[in-house]
Formats: structure tokens, sequence, C-alpha cells
């Protein structure tokens, strides 16, 4: 029998990356998994994560046809390669509306039914979150922030039975990263910190095993922490 047997898991950005991974092993693990995302997803539920009503929907669709809800993961991010003085206002504020409000949003929506079953939430942040990188001063704003923002949660609910903590990848083989492209005359020694040293991209694979991990009951009595997946890149 899985670790997910009986459980109802939501996933957001869910229709390709870690979302997909994410989704895919808490499948065959034994969950059911609503899989929900910006874009259309065959059998999947259309959510737009900056939207308090879209996110309310994704949660009250996925109880009402399931009965329940155990788990949260919030994937849905997106990226901004810019030098500082090049994000504009509308650029930064889309990046911390989607990664960053997008999570409090669909956090606050699901909370109730979290409650009901003493759930989990799982959110993605990111070594960026932790740790400069350059030309992305909106990413790791974001990613920070919801570092930050899994540690309350963590504290604020553990007396109700909640567990929330956050994975934080390196650089992951994603269409996500795939598509990323550096302003012009980057300077390429900034970026080299950036690079595992085992010399490889993390496989979305390895980011879902995590998530799967803290989200299990094999992490019964982990809540506010952050799993950095980075080959010893922030060692």
């Amino acid at each position: 029998m899985g670790r997910f047997e009986g459980r109802v898991a939501l996933v957001s950005g869910a229709a390709s990356g870690i979302g997909a991974a994410v989704s895919a092993r808490l499948a065959e693990e034994g969950a059911t998994v609503v899989r929900c995302d910006i874009a259309a997803i065959p059998h999947g539920v259309l959510c737009d994560v900056t939207d308090p009503d879209s996110c309310v929907g994704a949660v009250a669709g996925a109880v009402s046809e399931h009965g329940r809800l155990d788990v949260l993961v919030n994937v849905a991010g997106i990226g901004l390669a810019r030098r500082i003085g090049d994000v504009t206002l509308e650029e930064w504020r889309r990046v911390l509306d989607v990664n960053l409000t997008g999570t409090f949003l669909l956090s606050q929506a699901a909370l109730s039914p979290l409650l009901e079953s003493r759930g989990t939430i799982v959110n993605m942040a990111s070594v960026a979150g932790l740790r400069a990188t350059p030309y992305n001063a909106a990413y790791c704003a974001s990613k920070g922030g919801v570092i930050m923002l899994t540690k309350s949660m963590a504290l604020e609910l553990a007396s109700a039975g909640i567990r929330v903590n956050a994975v934080c990848p390196a650089a992951t083989d994603t269409p996500f990263l795939r598509g990323f492209s550096l302003p012009e005359g980057a300077d390429m020694a900034l970026l080299s910190r950036s690079v595992s040293p085992m010399g490889h991209l993390i496989d979305v694979a390895e980011v879902a095993a995590a998530v799967a991990y803290l989200a299990s009951a094999d992490a019964a009595t982990v809540s506010g922490t952050t799993l950095v997946i980075d080959g010893a890149s922030t060692a």
C-alpha cells in the first residue's frame, strides 16, 4: 500500500516540469491527485493562483469531487532574468504575485479542508531564496518570501496539526529553466556558483521524491523546514 492511499492532493503548476513530476509521484504512491494550472490540463483544473476566486474555486472543486483535501503542493511559479535597473514595476509585481502571493492565496483557500484532515502543505521555494543569484532580483525576493511564509505558517498551524514545509531545489532540468535567457552581456563569472559541484542539473524526479517525503507520514514531526536539493552548491 502506498503512503498516500485514501488521501487527496492538490498540486498547482502541474502542467509540466516539477508540478507534473510531483503529481505523478503522489499518484504512484496512491494519492488521488487534482492537478491545477493556468494552462489547460486533460482532466485537470484551471487555476490562476494570483486570483483569490480562482484559488477558492480550485479547492472547492477538489473537495466537492473527492470529499476531502489532505495535501497541498504549491509549485506554480515564473522567473525573470533582468538586470535590476531594467526590471519594470509590472514585471516585479508579476513575479511576486505568482510565486509568493499565489502560494499564500492557494494555501489560504485550502486551509479549512486541511484543518479538517490535519493535512500538510509543501511549498516550492528555491536555493535562490537562500543565496543571491544575479539578474534574478524579483525571483530571489519571491522565493525568500516563500521560505519565510512557510516558516510562519508552520509555526502558527502546528497546534492545529497542519505541517508546512518548503523544498529548495537548485537549477532543475525543466522547460522553465530551458526557456530562461540571460541578459545580453551577462557576467558568467557571477553565475558560476550556481553550478552544482556534482556537475549536473537536478532531475524533477528528485524534487518530487523530496516533496513526497515531506507530505508523508514519514515526516510526521517535520514542519517549518526547507529541504535543500542542490548537489552541495550552497554548502
